[in-house]
């Protein structure tokens, strides 16, 4: 089993990188929004707050606007077109329930529920759109200034997530089960939805009014070239952590052209991984 494990790292960081790659392509479309992605991206390497670097992000889009960002100025759709698939996810907010300030009665490693709650409601705040933005995100939180998970956990976490039927996002469950057991998971992933569940039901019956407004396009065309860089970051990162043979990264590369090249279903190629380190031939 760790040889299967320890098999599916490479493929997960090919994933991420793929991901990285099918939303560049799409969203890095002008010299500003690549300058941007850059710089998120060296931040990410310098191990910046991922959510400092999203708001500053955002906030340099507003003062640029979606014009300037995008398609090097030439002039955006008007208002009430519809917004490509890149650019239609959601700031989330919320707010923190007492019950999640307050210490919890289970505790492991001197982490609390609510600690461990209160944790992940940060992250459901700045949760943009998909799932693989969280990886930057939880990689800085969870690893770098908690240490609640080593790199190796991490990147277990991220093949749990895309071995089950559901989103990346499970990574938060996987990230509670590992601290509190089954109470951590439970807590752990519904800090993590809370945020956006809430602020659906406050904007649900606004949407169409809002959708289309200037401000909220100018703020997402500055984060999405940045998530695209922590993305990048975090698989450079987790690359330096977790592979320590040329067999990794030939595994790795190889798994890259099976996802990009020739579009073959993630699922597949984390079982070549996973056999590929049954085999132990990334020893």
């Amino acid at each position: 089993m760790q040889g299967v494990v320890g098999g599916l790292g490479p493929v997960v960081i090919a994933l991420i990188l793929s991901a990285a790659w099918a939303m560049g392509r799409k969203a890095l479309r002008s010299w500003p929004t690549g300058v941007l992605c850059a710089l998120a991206t060296v931040a990410g390497l310098c191990k910046l707050s991922p959510i400092a670097v999203l708001v500053i992000a955002g906030v340099l889009g507003l003062s640029l606007g979606k014009r300037r960002l995008s398609k090097g100025g030439k002039p955006s759709k008007p208002t009430g077109a519809s917004s490509p698939p890149e650019e239609k996810e959601t700031i989330r907010s919320g707010f923190v329930p007492w019950f999640l300030t307050a210490q919890g009665v289970s505790t492991a490693g001197g982490v609390s529920l609510g600690q461990l709650g209160l944790t992940f409601l940060k992250v459901g705040l700045v949760f943009f759109g998909g799932g693989f933005v969280l990886i930057p995100v939880l990689h800085r939180t969870l690893v770098a200034n908690l240490g609640w998970l080593s790199p190796q956990e991490f990147i277990d976490g991220i093949a749990i997530s895309n071995l089950t039927p559901g989103p990346i996002a499970v990574l938060a469950t996987f990230a509670g089960y590992r601290m509190l057991g089954i109470a951590g998971a439970l807590t752990a992933t519904v800090a993590l939805f809370l945020p956006g569940v809430a602020l659906m039901f406050i904007l649900c019956h606004q949407y169409e009014r809002i959708k289309g407004g200037t401000k909220a396009q100018d703020f997402l065309s500055g984060i999405v070239p940045a998530v695209i860089g922590l993305i990048l970051s975090a698989a450079v990162l987790l690359s330096i952590e977790t592979l320590h043979s040329w067999q990794g990264y030939a595994l790795a590369a190889a798994s890259i052209l099976l996802l990009i090249r020739w579009r073959l279903q993630p699922i597949f190629v984390l079982a070549l991984g996973a056999l590929a380190g049954a085999m132990s031939i990334l020893r």
